[in-house]
C-alpha cells in the first residue's frame, strides 16, 4: 500500500450510548458523538484512502443502524474484528477487507505491522523493528517509550483517525528495549 494515504483508528463505538460514561467522552449524547467522529474522520480521510479500523466499530441491531454510519465515512476500511462487533460481523461484506478476531500482520511502506484490537507485550518481529498498533484500552494503558506499540483508538487521538505518517513520527521517538529472549539475537 505504498503511495496510498493510510489511516488507523479503533474503538469508534458508534451508536453506543454507554461509552459516553464508561470513557468519559466529552459529548452531550450519542448523536453528538457520532456526528463529531464522522466529521473528524471525513475531515482527514479521502474517498480513496485506506483506513485500518482495529475493532469496536458500531453498535445497534439493524442494517439501518450500521448503514447510517458506514456509508457516511470516507475511505476504504480494512477491518479487524474487536470484542464489541456483533453488528459489524453481520455486515462484514461491506468492508474493503474484513479480518476475524485476532491479530492481522501486514507491511506498510516496508515496515512490518501487527494490528490487533488488543495490546500485546511482544509480537512477531518486535525485536526487529516491527510495529504493533492496538485499541480496546481507550487510552487507559500508559504508553511505553521502550516498545514500538501504542493505542490508536479515537479516545487517544481527538476522536480522529491517525495517519500512518504520524504513527511513524511517534515510533521514531521510541527506543526499543527487549523484554524477552528475542532481544539477545
Amino acid at each position: 500500500m505504498i503511495d496510498k494515504k493510510i489511516w488507523i483508528t479503533s474503538d469508534t463505538h458508534f451508536n453506543h450510548a454507554n461509552i459516553l460514561k464508561y470513557c468519559n467522552r466529552p459529548f452531550r449524547d450519542v448523536t453528538e458523538m457520532n456526528e463529531t467522529i464522522i466529521d473528524n474522520w471525513n475531515s482527514v480521510v479521502g474517498k480513496d484512502e485506506f483506513v485500518y479500523h482495529l475493532g469496536d466499530f458500531c453498535f445497534g441491531r439493524t442494517n439501518g443502524d450500521f448503514n447510517r454510519i458506514f456509508y457516511r465515512l470516507n475511505g476504504k476500511i480494512i477491518f479487524i474484528h474487536g470484542n464489541h462487533d456483533k453488528l459489524t460481523y453481520q455486515f462484514r461484506d461491506k468492508f474493503y477487507e474484513y479480518h476475524q478476531p485476532g491479530m492481522h500482520q501486514t507491511m506498510i511502506d516496508g515496515i512490518k505491522v501487527t494490528l490487533c484490537h488488543y495490546s500485546m507485550r511482544t509480537w512477531n518481529c518486535s525485536h526487529r523493528g516491527a510495529y504493533h498498533l492496538y485499541g480496546h484500552s481507550h487510552g487507559t494503558l500508559p504508553d511505553d517509550p521502550n516498545s514500538l506499540s501504542f493505542d490508536v483508538g479515537v479516545d487517544c487521538h481527538n476522536f480522529t483517525p491517525i495517519s500512518w505518517k504520524k504513527v511513524c513520527q511517534i515510533m521514531s521517538k521510541k527506543k526499543f528495549v527487549p523484554i524477552d529472549h528475542h532481544g539477545n539475537e
